[in-house]
């Protein structure tokens, strides 16, 4: 398994080393991409607030988001993605209120596009920030509460844009490794600490390290705790290669991993760095990002 490095935020280095064995992705520099296996099923988080998502017609139907000027693209060195479609107004990804969530890793999709998702947190780079709203390149963010908790309001501003906070649990462990209890107090409390500071309920929860994604345990505990899906990744962004599971391409409704890092965790490069490289390869293969929650229909109130 290419590994870009093996640092861990110290909170979670122990769980990290213990689950090298699973070939995941939750490493500092992409320690693995290889989630455990994941049903391509039903999706979108509830709105949150503020725009930078799918605009709506009159009628309702949903178009794209806003593209980046050229000089927002330039001014980071980079050349433009191509603008995402408009988000289907049938969504592959369709949720229920109640019964086992449905585990997934991309998104059955036509759409030459592929989601973007980012960890845990650690990394608070203002630049990043800049670096989004100038590009207006759609995110969404799994949060782990001890990791975020130092400066709830960092992510403000992304989530302003129109980016989703999701679930990531409390403090990061290898969720196979707790007890039932145990592993319910992580999904839930993250769950009440991400709605109480960012005001809406993450609809998606995603384990440290895939781990325990297809465990009856562990989908109990999501149910219980309010997320409406478990949701895993095709591939890995390392500093600045993609790490694939299976073929070494991207395919339509592919979910990217990547992760909030900086310079002690990135050899030296900065997270805008990082973001970039991912852009570019992205760029290359000739997608679009789109925003996942557009593709995922939330329960019926």
């Amino acid at each position: 398994m290419k590994q870009d490095g093996r640092n861990r935020t110290k909170a979670y280095a122990a769980g990290a080393l213990a689950l090298l064995a699973f070939a995941t992705a939750c490493g500092d520099n992409g320690d693995g991409a290889a989630a455990a296996p994941a049903a391509r099923t039903t999706a979108p988080a509830a709105p949150q607030p503020t725009g930078g998502g799918a605009a709506s017609t009159a009628a309702g139907t949903p178009t794209a988001a806003p593209a980046a000027g050229d000089a927002a693209w330039a001014k980071w060195n980079l050349k433009p993605l191509a603008p995402a479609p408009a988000p289907p107004a049938d969504k592959p990804i369709k949720l229920e209120r109640t019964g086992t969530v449905p585990v997934f890793s991309d998104v059955k999709t036509n759409d030459k596009v592929v989601f973007i998702t980012i960890d845990d947190g650690a990394e608070k780079d203002p630049k990043f920030v800049e670096m989004l709203t100038d590009l207006k390149v759609p995110i969404s963010m799994f949060l782990t509460r001890d990791i975020v908790k130092n400066d709830y309001g960092y992510f403000k501003p992304l989530q302003a844009l129109g980016n989703h906070i999701q679930n990531h649990t409390v403090d990061h462990p290898v969720m196979s490794k707790i007890p039932p209890e145990k592993q319910k107090s992580e999904v839930c409390d993250d769950q009440s600490a991400l709605t109480q500071q960012y005001g809406t309920a993450p609809l998606l929860f995603r384990p440290p390290f895939g781990d325990g994604a297809n465990t009856p345990t562990l989908n109990n505990a999501v149910q219980q705790c309010g997320p409406r899906a478990i949701v895993l990744w095709r591939e890995s962004m390392q500093i600045h290669d993609m790490q694939y599971q299976g073929e070494k391409k991207l395919k339509p409704g592919d979910i990217i991993l990547a992760h909030f890092r900086g310079p002690k965790e990135l050899k030296g490069a900065a997270m805008t760095e990082m973001f970039g490289e991912l852009l570019a390869r992205i760029q290359e293969q000739g997608f679009s990002v789109a925003r996942l929650e557009d593709y995922i229909q939330a329960p019926a109130s």
